[in-house]
């Protein structure tokens, strides 16, 4: 079993290592479990594993989980090159290849709230390409609800609202 929670590691890892923008859990789990490589479970406690180690690294919000790699993660993959099988890593850079783009559209736009000092609640809507921010809004609402209905459109019309709002900029 070690060897087998050993080898889910080295797929998150090398995962990571082949884009150039965080995953999500949902990302990597829906990879591993398409794949029928291992369960929901033991790909979790991979993940966990990772974490503790400070091989991967997280930023989390109020819906999602993006996972980077470290420097150290980097360093031990280059450490195991054949305990990943070129087959797995076909399969890895074909996911990549097919999903890309829509990988790409989840992790760019990102939308999260928190409480502010005043008892109302911002929303932080962003899309990103790579590090680069293309829009960073922050609205303010009454309530916790009116926040995530915002969170949860803005991952559905992001690119509606950011064509409208240059259009209108740019007349």
């Amino acid at each position: 079993m070690a060897e087998a929670l050993t080898q889910y590691k080295l797929i998150v890892l090398y995962m990571l290592d082949q884009v150039d923008f965080p995953l999500t859990n949902t990302q990597i789990s829906n990879f591993v479990l398409e794949k029928d490589y291992t369960t929901y479970f033991t790909i979790q406690q991979a993940i966990n594993e990772l974490i503790h180690a400070e091989l991967i690294h997280t930023e989390s919000t109020h819906n999602n989980t993006h996972y980077h790699i470290t420097p150290a993660g980097r360093e031990t993959l280059s450490y195991f090159p054949d305990k990943i099988s070129d087959a797995i890593k076909s399969d890895v850079l074909s996911y990549f290849v097919e999903k890309e783009m829509e990988l790409k559209q989840e992790i760019s736009a990102m939308a999260d709230y928190y409480k502010t000092t005043t008892l109302e609640y911002a929303v932080r809507c962003q899309i990103k390409e790579k590090d680069l921010s293309l829009i960073d809004l922050t609205i303010n609402v009454k309530t916790k609800e009116q926040a995530e209905a915002i969170c949860a459109n803005w991952k559905k019309q992001n690119e509606d609202v950011y064509t409208y709002l240059m259009d209108l900029l740019m007349k």
